[in-house]
């Protein structure tokens, strides 16, 4: 916290005498927006009301020619006090005044607003002025002119924040209740309410109703919903006729009340009212920025009831439209229907004889592996027995390849009929995925990618619903495919359990367990992304030459996810920007989940 200044000729006043001081509050380019006198010696109020309005240089001579436009601009850039003297010119008197000019900085971290306090160098020179007054100032308004400055320091960015909230909604309940929790919890008030009006033109309302409403204290009786007739209420009546915040005159045990006109265009649609104790006394500074708060929360209701009428008008017009949209839509329909059944029939013709192709390139690859190797052993063409063991290993390694390949096509045939019987039971996600693992690290450490694997922290272990081999197949295809298509990076397993109940097959289930595949890989381009699910489909031809496969292994991932009660999704923002799959598993009984996020790895 920034030290308060000393002056050494105000330090020199006796205890009998008063501190005579004028606080401002400037625009960031000292343009005086709100004024408040105090101390034993001041200016009158009609005097110092001309001053509003006006460029602080106009008002005062300062010592140096640029000395303010210097001050403006430390107060922008180092945000530290800046000390002035000058002289306020008064007819043909002058006045020596000390300025301190203190930075009020807002939410975004500019320069919002600037406190300005002029101290009254030499308060008793003054006497031969007429124009001054003589008051009786407490103590305490003397030793609270840097409190007042902390005020301003306070209210300005808080302020503002209130105005983003609701200048950022087009939702009128939301824009009322966060003015009056705002403005409520800001100044410290009992009540603070919000009441609305119909905004006509050139014609003050009759009427207003209250719809939002803050209480401080919980014994304070609700007024929400009443409706006030504005000549029978003067707070309300006396702010339609000002375009300030105003203060009616009261009964000394009465409330005390402040009251402001929200407005559009110079027409009323609303009201501000605060309630606080009868003793609470209400600065200058505290009106003013409650007019300008009253002035953007006037704007923002008026475009939310644009808006919602707009919406209304939208939705009226979008059901007229609709009955005669619906036979034209569904000709429409109908062609596009039989258009895209030629084109499928026309496609399915296409892919089957390019998956024929490219099945029967697999085919040969690891059986004319098999029979090289093999006929090289035969041949007696190893040179030692680690290097026929070497070719014999190559051999099994291609027979394996072999008998994926094949597995792969007689899967699809069994699914394309409707064949395939699969048994469903419960299954530990977590031995689940530790398998997967084993079986692919090897494939991620010869690439020299990173295989990370996440769960869920649970107090029990996470059970799912379905066949353990075809959910082992499932995730080793969809991470063989990730670390296939990835050279940089790696790839990440994680869980997620998703605790809504699912019907499947006649039996309510607990909830899904959500398992996703991401890759840093190559990804794949949007337009692509369609063709992935299709059997006897690949995205790209000359990618198959280059990485292998026949494009099956997410149709079948699809099918047997979907065979099982899930559902599979791929996501990918482009080519060179990765790719997520993710499926569904049923789950088998509800785990008491401590964290949610899919940070602990297996053991």
């Amino acid at each position: 916290m920034r030290s308060r200044p000393s002056f050494p000729t105000l330090a020199a006043a006796s205890p009998a005498d008063a501190i005579s001081a004028w606080i401002m509050v400037l625009s960031p380019t000292a343009v005086v927006e709100s004024i408040q006198t105090v101390g034993v010696k001041a200016l009158p109020e009609t005097l110092t009301a001309n001053w509003v309005g006006r460029s602080l240089a106009e008002i005062v001579s300062f010592a140096a020619p640029h000395a303010l436009s210097q001050a403006l601009e430390s107060l922008a850039t180092h945000r530290e006090l800046v000390q002035l003297p000058g002289r306020c010119p008064l007819g043909s008197h002058s006045i020596d005044v000390q300025w301190v000019l203190q930075p009020l900085i807002g939410l975004d971290g500019q320069l919002f607003r600037i406190a300005a306090t002029g101290y009254l160098i030499d308060p008793h020179g003054l006497a031969n002025i007429p124009w001054l007054r003589t008051a009786e100032v407490p103590a305490v308004v003397q030793e609270s002119l840097p409190a007042a400055c902390a005020q301003l320091q306070t209210y300005s960015p808080r302020l503002t924040q209130i105005t983003r909230n609701v200048r950022w909604t087009l939702d009128l309940e939301i824009i009322r209740q966060q003015t009056v929790e705002g403005l409520g919890d800001l100044f410290g008030v009992n009540r603070c309410l919000v009441c609305s009006c119909e905004a006509i033109p050139n014609v003050a309302p009759q009427t207003a109703t209250v719809t939002a409403e803050y209480t401080r204290l919980g014994d304070l009786p609700s007024w929400q919903g009443q409706v006030w007739t504005l000549a029978e209420t003067p707070c309300l009546s006396a702010a339609a006729q000002s375009s300030v915040a105003v203060v009616p005159q009261r009964q000394p045990a009465d409330p005390s009340i402040v009251a402001v006109a929200t407005r559009y265009q110079n027409t009323i649609n609303g009201f501000i009212v605060l309630h606080d104790r009868p003793d609470r006394p209400w600065s200058d500074v505290e009106l003013t920025l409650l007019t300008d708060l009253a002035d953007q929360v006037g704007t923002a209701i008026a475009h939310a009831t644009l808006f919602g009428e707009s919406h209304a008008l939208a939705i009226k017009l979008q059901q007229a439209n609709a009955s005669l949209m619906e036979k034209q839509l569904e000709f429409q329909e109908a062609r596009r229907q039989a258009e895209e059944a030629r084109q499928q029939a026309e496609e399915a013709s296409r892919l089957k004889s390019e998956f024929l192709a490219n099945t029967s390139h697999e085919l040969r690859t690891p059986l004319n592996g098999m029979i090289g190797f093999l006929k090289l052993v035969l041949d007696g063409m190893a040179d030692d027995p680690a290097e026929q063991e070497e070719f014999l290993a190559e051999a099994h390694k291609s027979a394996l390849h072999l008998l994926q390949l094949i597995n792969d096509v007689l899967d699809i045939a069994k699914i394309e009929a409707g064949k395939m019987q699969i048994d469903m039971g419960p299954i530990s996600l977590k031995e689940l995925l530790a398998n997967a693992e084993n079986f692919m690290r090897p494939l991620s450490d010869q690439k020299d990618l990173y295989l990370e694997i996440l769960l869920p922290a649970t107090r029990d272990d996470i059970t799912v619903n379905g066949n353990y081999q075809r959910l082992l197949q499932v995730l080793m295809n969809l991470m063989s495919n990730a670390i296939k298509f990835t050279h940089e990076g790696g790839v990440t397993i994680s869980a997620e359990v998703k605790p809504q109940k699912v019907e499947y097959q006649g039996k309510t289930w607990p909830g899904l367990v959500k398992i996703s595949v991401a890759d840093t890989g190559i990804g794949v381009s949007l337009e692509k992304q369609d063709r992935l699910f299709q059997s006897f489909s690949q995205v790209d031809g000359d990618r198959t030459r280059q990485y292998g496969g026949t494009g099956l292994g997410l149709a079948i991932s699809q099918r047997l996810v979907e065979a099982m009660g899930g559902v599979v999704q791929f996501i990918s923002m482009g080519e060179g920007l990765g790719s997520t799959v993710t499926f569904t598993a049923l789950l088998y009984q509800k785990p008491v989940v401590i964290d949610k996020e899919p940070v602990y790895p297996p053991k």
